[in-house]
């Protein structure tokens, strides 16, 4: 297997993989482990073990760790780059006809993120149920740290990276024996978002929400919506989210930086403790500061679906759509996610809903 075959298949993978980081890592062990035989399996438990335990959206650390073990750094980032390209390029088509769509389309559009927003709850909602089951378990000290960080986040309406930090402290220490907006500040408000995601990509939603609508005020909380639905509706990672949000915020160059702002942190924590991986991956209480942040990070999931869903189910309407939408994500196994996002979307806009 050729640095190029990787590349084109993780160029394919991003045109068209939808269902998340749980559902494309899936998709990796299918296609390169059991099918071409390109990886062995413990190749992939070591990059998918390593992309938990490093913060950054899982599935593309863990395509960048497979692209290291091709071709060193350089692989990484070229197998980085076809992995995101294309979610990107889709991404800024979005934003492009978002930000210049008038009257009748921009009524259409507004009609479908209408629909769209109460079905992307839904998703999130779901999605921080399965990080339950899958990082939690039965241990009572994550339970806790996910109830805290829940609260908190829909309390404050903004994820407290202290208490995030604070959470992975405590399980360490248990595991002891005892809009003019510079690029400069968009680069590096990511890059600083790019650093806190764990487990999923998900997780980078709160962090967002507090900085670009609460702090810095870059964004309504209706274009922050979109922002996530347009995430939910492209193929690749989902944090692909930041380039919509850099866009409207500084067009194209500033979709650009947002995406490069998150994604170089977590290809530097690919490439940096790959070589040492072995030493680190048994280590007890690095095991147990991951699990303390990723509790933490999940609960702070489930607080921003509550957050966003007071934005987005705003009437009956909504409030159907949310709850159809969640019943099919649930019980309808094989269903895309994007079928269920865009499908919403479809029904609102040709139904005309008024707008609230």
């Amino acid at each position: 297997m050729t640095l190029r075959a990787l590349l084109l298949y993780f160029l394919r993978l991003g045109t068209i993989g939808f269902g998340g980081p749980i559902a494309l890592a899936g998709a990796m062990q299918r296609d390169l482990v059991e099918t071409r035989g390109w990886f062995t399996r413990e190749d992939y438990l070591r990059g998918h073990a390593l992309a938990q335990l490093a913060p950054g959206p899982l599935a593309a650390q863990l395509a960048m760790y497979l692209g290291w073990l091709r071709g060193g750094a350089f692989g990484a980032a070229l197998v980085g780059i076809a992995f995101v390209l294309p979610s990107l390029l889709m991404v800024l088509a979005i934003s492009f006809a978002y930000t210049r769509a008038g009257g009748a389309m921009s009524a259409v559009l507004s009609a479908a993120f209408y629909g769209i927003g109460a079905a992307v709850i839904a998703v999130i909602a779901r999605s921080a149920w399965k990080l339950v089951r899958l990082t939690l378990a039965r241990d009572f000290i994550l339970w806790f740290i996910f109830a805290i960080n829940a609260v908190v986040t829909a309390v404050t309406e903004r994820e407290v990276i202290l208490l995030i930090i604070a959470s992975g402290m405590v399980m360490l220490i248990r595991a002891r024996p005892m809009l003019a907006v510079p690029l400069l500040e968009i680069g590096w408000f990511f890059a600083k978002a790019g650093a806190f995601i764990f487990g999923s990509g998900l997780a980078i939603v709160p962090f967002l929400y507090g900085g670009v609508v609460r702090e810095y005020g870059w964004l309504d909380e209706r274009q922050f919506l979109d922002a996530v639905a347009v995430a939910m509706i492209t193929p690749g990672p989902v944090v692909i989210t930041v380039a919509f949000i850099g866009y409207l915020v500084r067009g194209t160059p500033g979709a650009l930086v947002a995406a490069a702002g998150v994604f170089v942190p977590c290809y530097l924590f690919v490439i940096g403790p790959a070589p040492f991986y072995e030493r680190i991956a048994g280590n007890a209480r690095v095991v147990a500061f991951v699990n303390g942040i990723t509790a933490a990070a999940t609960g702070a999931i489930a607080g921003a679906a509550v957050v966003l869903a007071k934005r987005a189910i705003v009437d009956l309407h909504t409030l159907a759509i949310f709850a159809i939408a969640l019943l099919l994500l649930t019980f309808v196994r094989r269903i895309p996610e994007p079928v269920v996002i865009l499908a919403a979307g479809v029904w609102t806009a040709a139904a005309k809903l008024p707008l609230s």
